[in-house]
């Protein structure tokens, strides 16, 4: 094909056949509504020339924001499931952003999210807890906000989505009373999290609930993390009283308990009961499988980007806050207390050495 025959545009060829762009579209297309004799014009201009489509924009793909205040263990990909579900069922694409390493950035991940506000659908904070002047520019952009498993109080007008964490911590707790111990420690999230001052109260609730008096000794702050249940962990298990079971508030902290009593030289449950909270998929396979809360993540994410997409959508919500249940899956990590004077290994717990 010579330079003079080479492929040409709609317009192009709409000029040569001294019709409308429109037109040759609708021959090009096969549409009927086109005179034999223009219809014969341009085919033999297409045969002669060529007809070189122009490549269209891709249309923009509604985006679901995900905002994380920290991207780090199962946690995270259980809540991602849950809008993904969603997002597959109506074709949209899910952006995922991370709170705690961007705090030196000045609000990198909003800015995002307001530079791809004519394809967003909204924004999901996760165990967030966004600033008063971060929520007046998503209300002044009118981008709706879902917060799901809130850091602390939703405030008034924000719709939320949590779990039971009362019930949860009230559950465990039951659990360990009703197997019969008395010395039951907890190791707390951190103070800023709401979830976690639920599942004390609990745990505060069913010993009362029992006339077990609550020892402060036995309630050891923790971080949500692995490392934090470690710690606080050896502070318990060092007391001169020690506790013969833990409720360690999040799956996480759990895992630092099992660390721990192996490095004290216990056994779990024979030497110490354990209890988590959460239910991530890895815990079944801990050595032994992890007695725990069920936390509903997926269910709650899934709750949560239906919640967005309502708002999105200009309608108003049944509920503004839902709760879902939680529920107490008893597995291998729990089990009586050892008999009043123990084994060797409960005994000497206190003195034990790490290794």
């Amino acid at each position: 094909m010579t330079a003079e025959s080479s492929p040409l545009t709609l317009a192009q060829l709409a000029e040569l056949a001294g019709v409308s762009t429109a037109t040759v579209s609708k021959v090009v297309n096969g549409r009927s509504e086109v005179s034999s004799e223009t219809r014969a014009i341009v085919e033999d201009l297409i045969r002669r020339h060529g007809y070189r489509r122009q490549r269209r924009r891709p249309a923009p793909t509604a985006v679901v924001e995900v905002v994380f205040h920290a991207l780090e263990g199962d946690y995270p990909v259980e809540i991602i499931k849950g809008v993904e579900e969603v997002a597959r069922e109506h074709r949209l694409t899910v952006a995922v952003s991370e709170l705690l390493h961007q705090q030196a950035t000045e609000q990198g991940w909003l800015e995002g999210v307001l530079r791809r506000r004519p394809t967003g659908i909204g924004v999901i904070a996760v165990f967030s807890s966004l600033d008063e002047a971060e929520r007046e520019q998503l209300a002044r952009r009118e981008i709706p906000l879902v917060l799901l498993d809130p850091a602390d109080n939703p405030g008034k007008g924000i719709p939320s989505v949590s779990a039971g964490n009362w019930n949860g911590g009230l559950a465990a707790t039951r659990h360990l009373l009703e197997l019969g111990h008395r010395r039951i420690g907890i190791i707390t999230g951190p103070d800023y999290a709401l979830s976690g001052r639920a599942r004390l109260d609990g745990y505060r609730t069913a010993l009362d609930m029992a006339g077990v008096p609550a020892d402060p000794d036995l309630i050891a702050c923790g971080s949500f993390l692995i490392e934090g249940g470690l710690a606080a962990a050896h502070r318990l298990l060092r007391l001169p009283d020690p506790p013969t079971a833990i409720f360690a508030t999040n799956d996480g902290q759990a895992i630092g308990v099992y660390h721990a009593a192996h490095q004290l030289g216990l056994r779990i449950p024979d030497d110490l009961s354990v209890v988590g909270f959460d239910d991530l998929p890895s815990v079944q396979w801990a050595i032994p499988p992890l007695t725990t809360v069920h936390h509903p993540l997926t269910a709650m994410a899934t709750a949560a980007t239906t919640m967005l997409l309502t708002l999105a959508h200009g309608e108003p919500l049944v509920q503004n806050r839902i709760e879902l249940a939680t529920e107490l899956i008893v597995r291998g990590s729990t089990a009586a207390p050892p008999a009043v004077g123990g084994s060797g290994r409960q005994r000497d717990r206190q003195g034990g050495s790490a290794g």
